[in-house]
């Protein structure tokens, strides 16, 4: 029965399988295969002096490969659940919920429930079993499902002791995993995932997650929480219902995009300093600045044509509105999300999920050599290091992260100084003549080359790194010596987002906040490292290039991640099963099946959080560059889902059950993000587009007393805005070899500069002033505004709604009258006996004597 789920008696259910090689059996035979073996014996004995029950089964396809399958009877279920507080049905939900105004919209997209029906909503408490007659139980055998009993056998497993050392008792499962004395641990897949079960009491979960969940045909239908959530838990279920929610909020947020990349698109041909750029009679005449020293020549401003028109596109008035609503968006997102996270803590019952006290790393157990006192029990307990010790340890993984910290930024210089070299090598491979007719340079100037080629190579430094610094953040990690696993995974998650988020944005932030702002002037550039020359943004700013980075970074990602974790494991797997198949043509049980799939890694989701959270970032943090990135997200999530969901069904051993109150530290951190994410677009806005330029030349520098024209206008804005410079004035170390051509004595560059006879000649002039004045204006209006409507917005909406809260003070309500209540009748009743039995004493007492 290749399908089987239990011993060989056919009545007792598999909660969880064991995995060892027989060392009678191996080949070479090591020193501590005796010591491994009497380790196994005594933890297997006290699993059975627990309670569990235990069977061993050799291996259909090898025979050294031995499986121990565990089950937990009825008392023992009984017994743990109670201790780990497990809360479980009471009696059915009796409050009418509301049907919602989009549920007529929302059934198109459910999964069918003739498939997989509804959950039956039940009021719960934590199990007692002295109250054992009040819960909902119609059949023994499903009061605890399948994920229930695998969590509680895992509790006791990790719990069981298997060696006493220097009076330091060893125990866990975890431990024994680690030192190759067992080779495997997992809970059963209840079936294949290509087709139903053979026996028919058997739901065939896994099947119908595959079928209604993880297949590409479902893609635009929405997921099965609660399946999810009894098959797998509650931690697996609350990422998929937040993965699922980020990627719903993301439709508004794509469709707004689009329509701004729209807007901007359509705009483009009415774009007036682009036209400017482009025309022949004034562009044509702009002769421009060598933007290198010596080896770069004098340059038409018509070169920028191309350029400028894409630039209309992303540097629009549809770039500020979308700014403003993102900066709403995200903070509408997060609260709405906390909402539906109350809802799911309610119907998942973890509204008041205790912590149980977690069991000690082994990594942590093994370090114990320390002898102190409690404070609170008084008594003496071993642990790894002094308060010395641990203040050593505290400074030395800090001043490592901030080490590894300071050489990202060291990789990010070095991309910059090879921006500022190969710009140089492009000036003289790609030379740009004043005609600048050939086609290819229409679109292949220095500064797109520049652009995009650094774009790669840093997408590609950022991939490498990755690599590198997960394994540098684990190590410090490991050294730090955290005692729980909760408190290993919160550190961790500090470290890899801290290490992420600087290799992921400091190009970025690069672009966007320090390129081309401090060039100085053609007579007097600005130097990085006393040798290279600064960098300068085309005439219409940076943004074209911080768009170009993001795309190529966020798609780069999205391709190389999903490639990551889905081929990989994929082509794992077809390699076991090809051996595999090579070695017999025996049936094999389901266990063995099981086994030779790949398994979860000890950090579980972690990686798929961060994958998400610095997507969240990219979709926030510069959303005014790159108005497409929430529809790039959408696109990416969409996939993410499935193939997530194919991944955990199809290619990877079940994972234990899990209880999760919420999505843990990545809520602040998501948190923090959209703080930030207000500055650095209103910073973008001000400082990297060219949208406050335009509009104090618009409002201001176009009419009298600044401008020359009647009304209002842009005509004249690319002349009044581009410096002009006496070519006499260059330095010897920064004058161009080419001859210059014509008669003009002077060439034109990016800056707001008096010219060239003036008494400040060269210095920065008012329209300079005008500009950073309205820059800074800007971004504290659109800051103060932003954060105004989030403090609203955050005040009007509840984090838990009043249906949630009905729910969970009726729940309350009903185990207060039900238990308690129970146990007053059983005192009423025992005082009553008793009551009873002295009044018949008092009876006897009073009674007359029979003669």
């Amino acid at each position: 029965k290749p399908d089987s789920l239990f011993f060989n008696d056919g009545q007792r259910r598999i909660d969880f399988v064991l995995v060892y090689e027989d060392e009678t059996k191996m080949t070479h035979k090591r020193s501590n295969h005796k010591k491994q073996k009497r380790k196994r014996q005594v933890y297997e004995s006290n699993l059975i002096n627990n309670g569990l029950q235990l069977e061993a089964t050799r291996s259909v396809l090898d025979e050294k490969t031995i499986f121990v399958k565990v089950h937990a009877p009825w008392e023992v279920l009984c017994t743990y659940a109670e201790v780990m507080h497990i809360k479980l049905p009471l009696q059915p939900n009796d409050l009418k919920t509301r049907e919602s105004a989009f549920n007529w919209f929302t059934r198109f997209f459910s999964v069918d429930e003739n498939i997989i029906k509804p959950e039956q909503e039940f009021f719960t408490a934590p199990f007692k079993r002295e109250h054992l007659s009040n819960f909902y139980i119609q059949d023994k055998d499903a009061f605890f499902n399948p994920a229930t009993r695998s969590r509680i056998v895992h509790f006791i497993l990790s719990r069981v002791k298997y060696a006493t050392k220097q009076n330091v008792k060893k125990f866990g499962i975890n431990k024994l995993l680690d030192t190759g004395i067992y080779k495997a641990a997992f809970p059963l897949h209840d079936s294949s995932f290509g087709h139903p079960s053979t026996d028919p009491d058997c739901p065939s979960e896994r099947y119908l997650l595959y079928r209604e969940w993880a297949h590409p045909k479902n893609i635009l239908k929405l997921q099965p929480l609660d399946f999810i959530r009894k098959y797998y838990g509650e931690k697996i279920g609350i990422y998929f219902a937040w993965l699922g929610f980020y990627t719903n909020m993301l439709i508004v947020a794509a469709v707004v995009g689009v329509g701004c990349f729209l807007y901007g698109f359509f705009m483009k041909d009415n774009c007036t300093w682009s036209q400017e750029v482009c025309d022949p009679n004034i562009g044509g005449n702009i002769i421009m600045c060598p933007q290198c020293d010596k080896v770069c020549t004098y340059w038409n401003l018509t070169i920028t044509c191309e350029s400028s028109k894409k630039l209309c596109i992303f540097d629009s008035f549809g770039t500020l509105v979308f700014a403003v609503f993102m900066g709403i968006w995200v903070t509408l997102f997060l609260e709405f999300w906390k909402r539906r996270q109350a809802e799911l803590e309610y119907e998942w019952d973890t509204v008041e999920y205790l912590e149980q006290e977690e069991q000690i790393r082994p990594e942590y157990e093994a370090q114990c050599t320390h002898v102190v006192v409690n404070e609170i029990t008084q008594q003496e307990e071993h642990v790894p290091y002094t308060a010395c010790g641990k203040c050593v340890r505290i400074t030395l993984c800090t001043s490592a992260v901030f080490f590894w910290i300071l050489l990202i930024i060291a990789s990010v210089i070095g991309i910059i100084v090879y921006r500022l070299s190969v710009f140089l090598v492009f000036s003289a491979t790609l030379p740009r003549h004043i005609n600048g007719t050939q086609a290819i340079r229409k679109y292949l100037t220095p500064q797109t080359a520049t652009s995009v080629t650094a774009s790669i190579i840093s997408f590609i430094v950022i991939m490498v790194l990755n690599i590198v610094y997960e394994k540098v953040a684990i190590l410090i990690t490991d050294f730090e010596l955290p005692r729980t696993q909760t408190e290993y995974e919160n550190s961790l998650t500090t470290k890899m987002f801290l290490f992420q988020f600087v290799n992921y944005y400091s190009s970025c932030f690069y672009i966007a906040f320090f390129k081309g702002k401090f060039v100085g002037y053609p007579g007097n550039p600005v130097y990085w490292l006393g040798k290279y020359r600064n960098e300068e943004c085309d005439p219409g700013g940076c943004l074209l290039e911080l768009t170009t980075q993001l795309a190529i970074i966020v798609g780069g990602k999205a391709i190389w991640n999903n490639i990551q974790e889905v081929l990989l494991p994929w082509v794992k797997n077809l390699i076991g099963r090809y051996c595999a198949d090579a070695r017999s043509e025996k049936i094999v049980p389901r266990w063995e099946q099981d086994y030779h799939l790949q398994p979860i890694g000890k950090l579980g989701l972690f990686y798929e959080y961060l994958e998400m959270v610095i997507q969240f970032g990219f979709v926030t943090l510069f959303v005014a560059s790159f108005p497409l990135a929430p529809l790039l997200a959408l696109i990416n999530n969409m996939l993410e889902i499935r193939l997530d969901a194919w991944k955990l069904t199809t290619q990877f051993r079940r994972m234990v059950p899990q209880k999760a109150q919420d999505i843990g530290a990545w809520q602040p951190i998501m948190q923090g993000i959209a703080i930030l994410a207000v500055v650095t677009n209103a910073m973008i806005i001000a400082f990297t587009s060219d949208m406050i330029p335009r509009l104090v030349y618009y409002w201001s520098f176009s009419v009298p007393p600044y401008g020359s024209h009647s009304s209002y206008t842009m005509k004249g804005y690319i002349n009044n805005t581009l410096s002009v410079f006496n070519i006499s004035d260059f330095k010897n170390a920064s004058k161009p070899f080419s001859p210059w051509f014509g008669n003009d004595t002077t060439c034109r560059y990016r800056d707001f500069r008096y010219p060239p006879g003036h008494q400040h000649q060269y210095e920065h002039n008012i329209y300079y002033w005008h500009v950073i004045a309205a820059k800074l204006a800007f971004i504290i209006v659109m800051e103060h505004v932003i954060y105004f409507v989030k403090f609203i917005i955050s005040y009007i909406i509840p984090d838990v709604s009043q249906e949630t809260k009905s729910k969970v003070k009726r729940e309350k309500y009903l185990t207060q009258k039900i238990l308690h209540e129970n146990d007053l009748k059983v005192v009423k009743k025992t005082i009553g006996k008793i009551a009873d039995k002295i009044i018949e004493g008092v009876d006897s007492t009073f009674r007359p004597k029979t003669e």
